[in-house]
Parts: C-alpha cells; sequence; structure tokens
C-alpha cells in the first residue's frame, strides 16, 4: 500500500509492488493541457499516435475481442528484483507493542533506539506498455523504483532484461528499454478528448495470475487533490484494476491508449471500482522529457494561488468562481518580471480557460521552460493579457533565496510534503494531542 487517506477512512492501495498548494513557488505540474506548441527533441521516442476522434455513436459492442487482441501483445509483465535495504526503526516507534519488540528490541524486551536490520531482495510485480518498436515502454515509477534487476515478459513468452531509462517520482511515470526491434505497440490516443461514459478496457497483470482484461466506463476526469502524487490528473475509471495492474493500459474501444494505470481506492486492498489512471497526454510528456534530458524540466511562474471561492467571485465582480487568483509574487520571478501583481485573477494561459488553480499548476508544469505564453488576467475589474516566459523550476537553494530578509516565506517550502499526525506518530514522538 502507498499511502492511507484517513480523512476518507479509505486505503489508497498503490498497484504493484507490494501486492501542494504553492505553485509558483512551486514545481508546476504535468499535465495533459495543451500548453505552448514546442518540436519535439530529436532524442524523442517514436511513438505511434492516433488522435481521431473516437465514434462515440458506435455500438453496442457484442464483444470486445477484436480489440483485445489488438491490444494484448503490446501490454507485458514486469518483475522486479529490489536492492536489499538496511533501515532502522525510530525511536518510539513500537515501543509498547510486545509485538514489535519482539523483532526490534532487545533481548529484556525492551526497545533499542534506533535498531538497524537488513530488508533481503525483493520482487515485485507490475505491467507496462510498449509504446515504440524498438523498445520504449511505459510503467510507473512505484513500479521500479529501487529496482536492482528488472525483467520484462511479453504475451508471446519472450523475456528481456530492461534498463531503466528514467524515473518521475511527481508524476508516478518510468520508462524503461529493453533492446528488441519491430516490436508491437498500443498506440497512444489525445486523452484531452477522452470524455465520462466512454468504454474503456483495462489490461495488465494483476496479482502475477496472467495477462487480465476487464472493462468498465470512464467514470470521471481530471481527478485530482487525492493525495497519491505530487500532480495529479486522473483519468478515473471503474474497469476492474488490483494490485499488479500497475503500468497497464487503459485504452479506448479502439484500442488506443488513454492512461496507465496507477491507483485504486480500497479498504480491502482490491478493486472496488475506482480506479485512476495517469492521462496517455501527460505520460507521453513525461516520457519524451525523460528519454531526452533523463529529468522531467517543469515550468515555473514565481507566484502564490489560490481557488476562486464564491465569496472572491462576487468581490471581484466574476461571472462565476472559475480561475486562480495570486495571492503573492516571488519578487524577480518569472511572474514579477512579466507584470503581475497580488490580487489578479488568471483567467486564461496559453489560450485555455483557466478552471482552478490545480488546472493552472498542472499547465504551467507541462510548460517547456524558456515558453513565452499570453495569460489573460482580471484586475481591478478590468481584464488585460500579459506575456511570461516559464523558467524551469530552481532547485532549492535558489528557492531559499528568495526567502525575503524579514521572514516572509515566497516559496521557499516548495517540495516539502505535510500530512496529519496520526495516534501513533503523536506516541511515538511523545506529542501533545493537539
Amino acid at each position: 500500500m502507498k499511502k492511507i487517506l484517513a480523512q476518507l477512512n479509505v486505503r489508497m492501495v498503490a498497484l504493484a509492488l507490494g501486492v501542494t498548494a504553492l505553485v509558483a513557488g512551486s514545481a508546476l505540474a504535468a499535465s495533459h493541457l495543451d500548453t505552448a506548441k514546442t518540436k519535439p527533441s530529436p532524442d524523442a521516442a517514436n511513438v505511434e499516435v492516433d488522435e481521431s476522434p473516437l465514434p462515440r455513436a458506435a455500438g453496442p459492442y457484442t464483444s470486445f475481442a477484436p480489440i483485445v487482441k489488438k491490444v494484448a501483445p503490446g501490454v507485458v509483465k514486469i518483475v522486479v528484483t529490489s536492492k536489499p535495504a538496511n533501515i532502522s526503526m525510530p525511536e518510539g516507534f513500537g515501543s509498547n507493542d510486545p509485538f514489535w519488540r519482539r523483532f526490534f528490541g532487545d533481548q529484556s524486551g525492551q526497545q533499542t533506539p534506533n535498531r538497524r536490520f537488513n530488508v533481503p531482495r525483493q520482487e515485485g510485480l507490475g505491467s507496462g506498455v510498449i509504446v515504440t518498436k524498438d523498445g520504449y515502454i511505459l510503467t510507473n515509477n512505484h513500479v521500479v523504483d529501487g529496482a536492482e534487476q528488472v525483467k520484462v515478459t511479453m504475451q508471446d513468452g519472450r523475456e528481456f532484461t530492461a534498463k531503466v531509462i528514467g524515473r518521475d517520482p511527481k508524476s508516478d511515470v518510468a520508462v524503461i528499454k529493453i533492446d528488441a526491434k519491430d516490436l508491437p505497440v498500443v498506440p497512444m490516443a489525445d486523452s484531452d478528448k477522452v470524455q465520462v461514459g466512454d468504454i474503456v478496457l483495462a489490461v495488465g497483470n494483476p496479482f502475477g495470475v496472467g495477462q487480465t482484461v476487464t472493462t468498465g466506463i470512464v467514470s470521471a476526469t481530471g481527478r485530482g487533490n487525492l493525495g497519491i502524487e505530487d500532480y495529479e490528473d486522473f483519468i478515473q475509471t471503474d474497469a476492474a484494476i488490483n494490485p499488479g495492474n500497475s503500468g497497464g493500459a487503459l485504452v479506448d474501444v479502439e484500442g488506443r491508449l488513454i492512461g496507465i494505470n496507477t491507483a485504486i481506492f480500497s479498504r480491502t486492498g482490491g478493486n472496488q471500482g475506482i480506479g485512476f489512471a495517469i492521462p496517455s497526454g501527460l505520460a507521453r510528456n513525461v516520457m519524451d522529457s525523460l528519454i531526452s534530458y533523463g529529468r522531467v524540466a517543469r515550468g515555473y511562474l514565481g507566484v502564490m494561488i489560490q481557488d476562486v471561492t464564491p465569496a472572491l467571485a462576487k468581490e471581484f465582480k466574476l461571472k462565476d468562481a472559475s480561475g486562480a487568483l495570486i495571492g503573492d509574487v516571488v519578487p524577480k520571478g518569472p511572474a514579477d518580471k512579466a507584470g503581475f501583481k497580488d490580487g489578479d485573477v488568471v483567467l486564461e494561459y496559453n489560450g485555455k480557460n483557466v478552471v482552478d488553480s490545480r488546472r493552472l499548476r498542472l499547465a504551467v508544469g507541462e510548460t517547456k521552460p524558456g515558453t513565452t505564453v499570453p495569460v489573460k488576467i482580471l484586475r481591478n475589474g478590468e481584464s488585460k493579457t500579459l506575456e511570461i516566459t516559464v523558467q524551469q523550476v530552481p532547485g532549492s537553494e535558489d528557492l531559499a533565496k528568495n526567502n525575503t530578509p524579514n521572514g516572509t516565506d515566497n516559496g521557499t517550502l516548495n517540495g516539502v510534503g505535510v500530512s496529519d499526525l496520526d495516534p501513533q506518530t503523536r506516541q511515538g514522538l511523545k506529542l501533545t494531542d493537539n
């Protein structure tokens, strides 16, 4: 299990291996939102793309066999052998629990602070999608994280040792490659065109039983703020997804890749009808960056933003509560240089309507650093368009330099994750109830 969402009283299971509201002073997300069009790097993967409209009037379908026959050869099983680890138990963890003292305490039954122990090599199971004929495969970061060896098995039984080309923990996308030619691929669709109600198929290797296909519909798009990844813009589906499906394909009825299956909400650890997939547009952008540069270069504006509430919409005389309110501008940042001010409401970014602050983060994050884009804002009741040159997200040292002398935070907490304190953590850290 990857995370616990206590607020919802459900377990969020990341489906493999173990079967911030800060923006512009922050790392902004990659997404499937259109931003300034840039030519791909010559090193980028030669991905097969099919963005033709989906024939939604077609059907009913008596069998999905032709689609499965087309897609199945391009979905692979991934077996990962992880590196051995040496970890320590923090002081106070389980100190009052006899069960944990059996493993981490001394012979008298008392816990020894910072007791270290070895974790042997582990094997994990996941899935992947072949997206180029010369062997590039999309999967999840959590499938190959910490991998010492990655084995890929194709539907026809061929087995390859794969190389991890790059990982992006913030979006949970990873790219691996096998040494082969003329491989079967799953063409990519435009995930922007996916609609709620579209029929989809999930293909992967759940529980190690072998390749499995399930079907359902798209039950939501643009899901975010779930606490699963740093950058979220998920396609939600009720197609059955289970541990081992991570990194597998979510395809439309034309057999085109619209998403990479990554997580579920579950009280039991198994499918309960709410699964999430990373949109193919986001995955492709991350993949191209990882292949070309070995990392993901995300855009940065240098502002703090928040959603426009109904009360703020009334105050600013907006038609509705859409847009993103700029609460602070980082001195000498891209937005400051472009003329943005506190209190501006961002209505459009690069010609696209800004629905809320999360969508703005996603759009900016996908923008290639160095690109100049138009941004429509509302200031003092009047709209105007500013041109801003997006910069690359600064490193932690550069962000620290933006801190003002009086201690006001202008983005230095970018990258810091926070969560509520549970009773066990409070007890371990000897904290009070408040």
